[in-house]
Order: C-alpha cells, then structure tokens, then sequence
C-alpha cells in the first residue's frame, strides 16, 4: 500500500498535469485560421523580396558583377536551402505551436539552446524590421526628399527618425489588432508587388535608353581624384553592358561613405533570404502548421530564387556600372510608370517590416510562456480575447525604435545577417540531433533530407558568419553562450525532453558494446561499487565516503525491499526511483540507483549482484553496512520532518525525496528490529565471495562526516588512513602480498588519490611477535610499496603470543557461546593491539585516523559457524570509530608498465 506522501505526492502530480493540460487546450482552441498561401507564402515572398528586390538588386550586381552576383545567390540559396530541409523536417515531425524557429530548435535541443537562441532570433527580427523601416525611409526620401523628383519633405538625420517613427506606429498599429488583419493586409501588398514585379520586367523591354541623374554622393575623406560623374545610362539589353558587368568592381557606398567588399555586400543582400522564417513564426496561427510550413516555405524560396536571378541578369545587360553603383533606385527611373516602383518599393518593405515585428512578438510571447526567464518576461504573457499578445508587440515594437536610432541601412545589415545564420545552424544542428540520436519517434513526413544536408547548412553558416564580420560574429557566439549558461543555472527543469539524453543514450551504448570484458587487464582496473543501503537516513556518511573510492568507476546504490510481486497491484519500486535519485543530486554524488523486490535481503543482493551494470561495467565489490546493535541516527534533513510552521502552500514545502522513518533497534521487529539475522547476513557476505566479487563491511560511518573530517586540518598532514593488512583472527597463516592485502593497499591508495584526502598519510601496520626480528620483512614491504608507487608510512606493531594463540582458539570455538569473562579478554585483547600505549613506531593512538581498512577473513565453510565468526568480527571492530573490513578476491595491482 501507497504510504500516505506517496498519495499526496502523485495527488499533487496528477493536478499539475491537469493544470497544465487546461492551459494548453484553451490556447489551442483559439482560433487559427490562416492557410498555407495567406500565412506561409506570402509573408516569407514579401519578407524575402522587401528591401534587395527594389533597392539592392543594382547595388549587388554594380559592386560584384554578375558573375559574383548569381555565386553570392547560390551560396546563400544553399545555406537556406539546408536550412530549409531542417525546417521541413522537424515541423512535420509533430505538432506545432507559438514560436516557430525558438519552438523547434527549445523543443529539440531543450530549453538552454532553446532558449539562448530564441533571445538571438527574437533580436534578429527586431534588427531586422528595423532594417526594413530604414530602407523604407531611403527610399521615401530619395524620392520626396530635396534630391528627389518632387522635393516636398526636408532631409537629415533627425527627419529620418521622425519618419522612420512614423513608419513604425502604422506597423505597431496593425500588429496589434491581430494576424487576422495583417494576413489581409499582407495579400493586398501581395497583389501590389507582383504588378510592380510585372512592370519592371516589362519596362527592360518596353523602355527605350536614357540617361539618368544620379543622387548626390556623400564626401570621401582625403579623395583628391577626379569627381563621379553626375549622369549614368539606362543603354537597354546591349552585350557591350553585359560584358562591363560580368566582373566585379567595388567601390565606395554613396550612401555610407565605406568601401565595400564581397563580405559586405554579402550581408545586405542576405537579409533578402532571411526572410524564410516569417512563415515558421506564424505557426500558432497557422491551421495546419506541419502542411503548411514546408510547402509554403519551399515554394516561396523557389520563386524568389527565380525572380532575383532574372532580374540580375536583366540588369547586368542593360544598365552602365556607375548606374547601378551611384543609384540604389534605379528601378523607378526605367519603369513604364515611375510612381509604381515607388508603390512597390513602400508596400514590400512595409510589409517586411509588420512580418518581422509580428514575428518578433510571437518569439517573446513563446519565450514568456515557457518561464525560461522566471518573472522578467511575466508581461509578456498578456494576451486579447482573440489571442494576441499586445503586450509583446509593444515590447517588440519599442526594442525596434531604439535599433532605428542608428539611422543607417547598411549599418545594421551585418548584425541582422549574423544573428539570423547563427539561427539557422541551430535550426540544422537541431535536426542533425535529432537525426543522429535515432529516436524511434523522430519520422518526420518530410524525408528529403540526411544528416549531410543538415552539416553542410552548419558549415555554410559557420563560415559565412565569419566572413562577414568576425567580430560580430565572435561576439553573438559569446552571447549565445551567456545565455545559455543564465538558463542552465536559472531556469526550471523543462518536460519537453532533452535531446542530450537521446544522444548520450546512443553514444553510451555504441561503447559499452565496445567495451569487452575479455580484453579487461589489472593495469587498468578500478572500483566498481555495490553499496546496499536499507535507508538512507542512516547512511549518508557511508554513502559519500565510497564515492570518494569509486575512482571514476560504477558507482551503484542498491537497496531490496522485502515483497512478492504476485501479491501486489503494481510495482512497489517505480514511485521510489525518483525519491532516490533526488537523494543522490542532494548529496552531489555520481551514483546510479537499483532497487529490486525479493522475498529475502539475501535473495535481493544476489539479483542486484548479478543484474546490475551493463557489458563491461559491472559491480566488482561488494559493500555493505555492519551487522551490529547500533542505534541509528537520521543524518539526512527533511524539511517535512522539521517544518512546523505551515505555509500558504505546503506543496512547494515537500522534500525531493521520501524515505521511511528510521526504526528504533529495540521495535520488536525481527531480531534487534533488523529485516535479517546474523546468519543470512554472513550467509550474503559468502555468496558475494562465490560469485568472485570483493567485499566491504562499513562499521561505525553514522560517525563519519566527510566535511568535518577533510577540513579538519587541510595541509598539514594531520589526515591519517590505517591499513592493516594482516588477517587478524588468523595471524600465522596470513601474509602480507596475498590478494587480499594488495586490494587493502589498491584501496587505501584510491582513497589518498581523492582530492579531498591527497594531503592524508597511509600507514601500514606490520604485526610481529614479540622479541621477534622481522627486518627483512619489513625491507621486503618496503620495496614492494616502492613498486607499486604507493606512499605509505611502515610501522610495526608487537603481536603478543598469548593474544594471537587466543584469536586462533575463538575461531576453533564452533557453535560456543562465549562467556562475559571470554568477551572482555577478547576486547583487552583487541584494545592492546590498536591502542598501544608504547613510545617509538608504535605510538600512534593520537591523532586517531580518520577511517582503517582492515583485513576481512574469508566466512567459515560450515555454516553453523557464521554466527561465531560474525562475532568476533564485531569484537574486533568495537569502538574502532569508522571502518572498512575488507577481503579481495581478484588481483588488481601489478608492477608492469
């Protein structure tokens, strides 16, 4: 039966699904009703048309040629395309909602990246509206303005502002009645581009040649050269215009006063294929996000592609160099009506504009609602009765006017380009992820895509980031980092599923099948740990010592509890798994946890001997707690346990972790309250030395604290660990280089190797009988510990005759039940040997040391001596403080190199 904390705890679980369910189905029943054509074509065509198509087609083909042009269109068309491929696959491998590109990359690479880059993304479309308002106010300007046609509105940076502002509240106020109107909107400026479109192929055949005026330039610093002309030549398609256009010509931006080169040029026309998620950013308006995304988004990179090529190619044939270079709107001055590419020029990059403010909006509204920020994005959360989030749009729309503030087009174009490739080599490194971790559940519909495709658009970003602006470039990597780290610290554990789980899963097992027991040699063995726990309150001193032994080994915490599966409704174990796993972040171990049910403690420890671990990671050594009379005490703090105050919700009070109370010793339950006898508990320690696996008997470590004991005195070497390798019940048939000493010295030393226990001293203790010389002995373990590169301190003890011919008698006793006159010889017996009182090699008694490791004999063959043998382990051990009773069964030093 379910403990009463139990109920409560999945009581409390159940209503958070259900909470969290209500608040998913009522944002899914807002209403979505934009189709692939209204909410994926045509924001992606006029996002990616905009600024280049009108205003930036002659200045790419002016500065690189043709040659150069139709290259920087394929490279960039390849980026995107990849990216394209990324983006198909991972929305139709699901549903999809709010968030677009942040939903994608949060959803697959969990909520760090997801995070981080959402920040980025949501910034790219800020800078990137703002990019298109400034475009929009050049163009307003150079035709209104005092060197325009009609010199109606002054000039300046300040007028630009002001209109830029202008620009920007039209946007505001649109975004902020809903997609609704902005979806209509965008189709009437749809109709308007492509007419404007059909008028400007028309024009290069309809439009006889002329010569143009050109604007007025800006000054070049330090220019003494001959002054630009002030005339260009619309020559109609002639070769010799083709052929002055095939190669590239850079020069300086008239707008700017810079020099350009390839790597800048680049970025101004780029942001004429960033457009390519306005569509995905629209996805939780969209009906059918999965359908819609990858067509929509396909068709319009097809046409796009088109149209840029065609009209580069138009260009190039028909229009002089300096035309292209000295007038960014040359367009309007070859058109069969001059007002209609001033039309188009106003209504794509307004509608720009509106596509990555909107988008910007729904990027913060996502990033909000998954409280990766905690309460600084509260606000943003705020939505309508239709479903917008207005306060988003305000926050986006005021990050926008501050971005306009620095006035300049081609100013901000780098940055815009750089935060939009480091998005889309997240977006590809997100379906690469997915891709590589071979997750039963990842089969998108959308299957024309591999994993090169996916490295290929990583590369191509990668590279082109750099070639723009390394700096920029360095900087956002560093930034994305920042953020990442603010929310790997800060940030509650998402249930989206990680997909560094599914990746270490693959890689996990593609090496453990690597990893052959049959080539295992004692050069590179190590401790791999059993410790079996009854309860944790108790044991929490013996639970962090081993892993201080563990060595970069398997560490597993295993517990049986006592139960038959027949007669239970469930598994009794799945609720506790996360109570123990709690347990091992709160005491910042590296342990895996095993339980198991069985009819007995010894039947337990042997499945979990012979089950746990995988392949060539699998426990070697046994531990296990004494059996003894020791009162157990509660090291482990249990606000449940202790709160006696009760707050408003006592819910987030609860501990993350759930164990039983600890029994008194005397409850009446079993024998002394414990859920084994002495006999079943030797009978596991000899089990345990069948199956060849080391064992451990941990004594007196509810008095063991790990903090108090390594910063006792750091340094000074005021740390002490005994090793006595010697079979103290069996002197005369003991030796010092058997297998069992050596795993004593192995251990000894792992433990000295710890950081926390380097400054510690080793001391070995060498027993000799009394009046006896045993200098070659002790020469001789000398030289051994020398070997095998182990620092220890030798020291001998006198063995006095009569006490070790008593010790050898108690283990001949049989089934004898000692008498009170035979236990206190036998603890004068054992006090004389590790207290002795003597000056010289011998004087060790102050300071005490922080844990021994003493010999552990081999359990009797009969059965009926397991009692006595337990006994005299227990009066070897008395008040001995912590202490580890070992016996080692495989070989695990060696001399070799």
């Amino acid at each position: 039966m379910a403990s009463p904390s139990s109920q409560q705890q999945l009581r409390h679980t159940v209503e958070q699904s259900l909470a969290f369910s209500r608040l998913k189905s009522a944002h899914q029943s807002r209403p979505k009703k934009l189709s692939t054509f209204f909410g994926v074509v045509i924001p992606t065509l006029l996002s990616m048309f905009s600024v280049v198509v009108f205003l930036r087609i002659g200045f790419v083909v002016g500065q690189c040629g043709l040659y150069q042009a139709i290259a920087m269109f394929l490279v960039a068309y390849f980026i995107i395309s990849m990216t394209v491929l990324s983006v198909c696959a991972i929305s139709t491998n699901g549903a999809l909602d709010a968030g677009g590109a942040y939903y994608m990359i949060s959803r697959a690479l969990g909520p760090e990246f997801g995070g981080s880059l959402g920040v980025m993304f949501f910034l790219a479309n800020v800078c990137s509206s703002a990019l298109y308002i400034l475009g929009l106010v050049e163009a307003i300007v150079a035709t209104f303005g005092p060197a325009g046609s009609l010199q109606v509105l002054p000039a300046g940076y300040w007028w630009s502002l002001l209109y830029a502002t202008g620009i920007l509240l039209l946007c505001l106020l649109v975004c902020l009645v809903g997609a609704e109107i902005y979806a209509k909107a965008s189709f009437l400026i749809f109709l308007v581009v492509m007419i404007v479109l059909a008028s400007i192929f028309i024009s290069f055949f309809a439009m006889r040649p002329r010569t143009i005026l050109l604007p007025a330039a800006l000054p070049v610093h330090n220019n003494t050269g001959p002054q630009p002309p002030n005339m260009a030549n619309f020559t109609g398609f002639k070769l010799d215009t083709l052929l002055g256009n095939l190669d590239a010509d850079y020069a300086v931006d008239y707008t700017t006063g810079t020099m350009m080169s390839f790597a800048t040029v680049f970025a101004v026309m780029f942001n004429g294929c960033t457009g390519i998620m306005a569509g995905s950013n629209m996805s939780g308006d969209l009906k059918n996000p999965s359908y819609s995304i990858p067509r929509g988004t396909i068709t319009a990179v097809i046409f796009t592609f088109i149209i840029y090529n065609l009209l580069s190619l138009m260009v190039a044939c028909s229009c002089d160099r300096i035309l292209l270079q000295r007038d960014y709107s040359f367009l309007r001055d070859i058109n069969v009506w001059n007002p209609l590419v001033t039309v188009g020029v106003y209504s794509s990059t307004m509608s720009a504009a509106m596509s990555n403010l909107i988008g910007a909006s729904r990027i913060l509204f996502a990033l909000a609602r998954d409280d990766l920020f905690g309460t600084v994005l509260s606000p943003a959360k705020k939505t309508s009765h239709n479903g917008n989030p207005w306060v988003s749009v305000l926050l986006s729309w005021f990050l926008v006017q501050l971005v306009v503030f620095t006035g300049k087009l081609n100013t901000i174009a780098s940055i815009v380009t750089i935060f939009f490739l480091l998005v889309y080599a997240a977006v590809d490194l997100a379906c690469l992820a997915l891709e590589w971790a071979s997750a039963p559940n990842f089969r998108p519909t959308f299957r024309y895509f591999t994993w090169h495709t996916c490295v290929l658009g990583i590369v191509g970003c990668a590279i082109m980031m750099f070639l723009i602006n390394a700096i920029y470039a360095s900087a956002s990597i560093a930034f994305m980092l920042l953020l990442l780290l603010l929310i790997h610290y800060l940030s509650p554990t998402s249930s989206w599923g990680y997909i560094s789980q599914a990746l270490i899963f693959h890689q996990v097992r593609k090496y453990l099948l690597m990893l052959d027991v049959r080539k295992d040699h004692v050069k590179f063995w190590r401790p791999q740990l059993l410790l079996m726990v009854s309860n944790p309150r108790s044991s929490v001193g013996l639970i962090t010592f081993i892993n201080d032994i563990k060595k970069s080994g398997l560490y597993v915490l295993g517990h049986v509890q006592l139960g038959d599966l027949d007669t239970l409704p469930s598994n009794p174990l799945q609720c506790r798994y996360d109570s123990w796993l709690s347990l091992v972040d709160h005491l910042n171990i590296k342990a895996f946890v095993n339980l198991t049910l069985a009819d007995s403690v010894r039947h337990g420890v042997q499945h979990l001997l012979f089950i746990s671990g995988l392949g060539g990671m699998r426990p070697n050594t046994l531990v296990l707690g004494f059996y003894d009379d020791c009162t157990p005490k509660d090291k482990l703090t249990d606000p449940a346990l202790t709160a006696t105050v009760p707050t408003q919700d006592p819910e987030d009070e609860r501990p993350p972790y759930h164990f039983p109370a600890l029994r008194p010793s005397n409850d009446g339950m079993g024998e002394n309250g414990k859920v084994m006898g002495p006999h079943e508990y030797v009978a596991v320690i000899a089990d345990a030395m069948k199956m060849m696996k080391n064992v451990a008997l941990a004594r007196y470590f509810h008095q063991f604290d790990r903090a108090s004991t390594i910063s006792s005195s750091p340094g000074k070497g005021a740390l002490y660990v005994d090793v006595w390798p010697v079979n103290l019940l069996r002197p005369d048939s003991s030796s010092y280089v058997d297998t069992c000493s050596l795993f004593l010295l192995q251990l000894a030393c792992v433990l000295n190797m710890v950081r926390a226990w380097r400054h510690a001293r080793l001391r070995l203790f060498l027993c000799v009988e009394e009046g006896r010389s045993l200098r070659g002995s002790e020469e001789k373990l000398g030289q051994l510990l020398k070997e095998l590169r182990i620092k220890a301190n030798v020291y001998t003890v006198p063995w006095d005759q009569q006490v070790a011919l008593h010790w050898q008698r108690q283990g001949e006793a049989g089934k004898r039940r000692p008498t009170h006159q035979s236990q206190r010889e036998e603890g004068l017996g054992k006090r004389g040997l590790f207290e002795e009182k003597e000056g010289g090699d011998g004087d060790y008694a102050c300071p005490p040391p922080a844990v021994r490791f003493l010999y552990l004999p081999h359990p009797p063959a009969d059965t009926q001596l397991y009692t006595a043998y337990l006994r005299q382990l227990d009066l070897l051990t008395e008040d001995l403080g912590p202490t580890l009773l070992i016996h080692g069964v495989t070989p695990v030093l060696t001399t070799d190199l």
